[in-house]
């Protein structure tokens, strides 16, 4: 089993399936794991693998390595397509994560204006309202909803703290077209027990959710790097096709990534 436990505060710049040249900011500690999510697909592993001893880095620390990176990166001649707020868990769990997200919008105005600020969340703190409002403020707000069953949500996704699906939807709606609806679509077994969310079970009730939401674009993905918990099986080209043409039906632009 071989995870991912991403520098921090700046990583990369790497070429991401669904984003193009991104440059990466992690909120979290650089040597674990912090996230109010523990997903058996999770690049980083799982949480108890990874408990960090380094503290989160500083609102201070992490606008000086930007800059200092996009320096370097403006001077070499290649600057990002995009910002990315991802790493090792979840990043709006950092306290100064609305005051983070108006510095990288700053230094991107300065450095990189044409570069999008994104975001890689689960949904978990959006009810928080500083998450929210800075969340309105980035270029592709990009939040998870793996499904609308609860069952399947503790047996993939294992949110620490109670998890209302019903709850997240709502406040999904109430970013009123300002998201991106990120899914997870796999198959394969776990402690004996199917993880397939690709059946019509899971994909048509998933389908009304995001017609409520209406966000102004999906991405749907699979697997594409070693996990932690074993039996876990991409999603076929044939199944992301399926599901990502009824989202366009819906009239709603989406994405599949291999």
């Amino acid at each position: 089993m071989s995870t991912i436990i991403y520098p921090s505060p700046i990583f990369g710049p790497v070429h991401s399936r669904r984003l193009g040249i991104s440059l990466g900011i992690n909120l979290l500690p650089a040597d674990g794991k912090v996230c109010s999510f523990d997903c058996i697909y999770c690049e980083c592993g799982f949480n108890e693998d990874h408990r960090p001893t380094l503290p989160m880095p500083t609102r201070q620390e992490v606008a000086e390595k930007l800059e200092a990176k996009l320096q370097q990166m403006s001077a070499e001649g290649q600057l990002p397509d995009v910002l990315t707020f991802a790493g090792n868990g979840e990043p709006t769990c950092h306290p100064h994560f609305a005051e983070i997200i108006d510095d990288v919008i700053r230094l991107r105005n300065q450095y990189c204006p044409s570069a999008k600020v994104s975001v890689l969340s689960n949904s978990t703190m959006i009810h928080r309202q500083q998450v929210h409002d800075a969340l309105m403020k980035v270029d592709n707000n990009i939040l998870k909803l793996d499904t609308v069953d609860p069952l399947y949500i503790n047996k993939v996704d294992h949110p620490n703290g109670t998890y209302d699906v019903a709850r997240i939807i709502e406040r999904l709606k109430a970013f009123h077209g300002h998201v991106i609806i990120q899914t997870m679509f796999m198959r394969g077994t776990c402690n004996g027990e199917s993880i397939d969310n690709t059946s019509e079970h899971y994909v048509a009730p998933w389908l009304e959710a995001v017609k409520a939401i209406k966000p102004q674009q999906v991405m749907i993905y699979t697997i594409d790097r070693e996990t932690p918990a074993q039996g876990l099986e991409k999603a076929t080209h044939e199944q992301l096709d399926a599901i990502r043409d009824r989202v366009i039906a819906a009239g709603i632009p989406c994405t599949a990534s291999y």
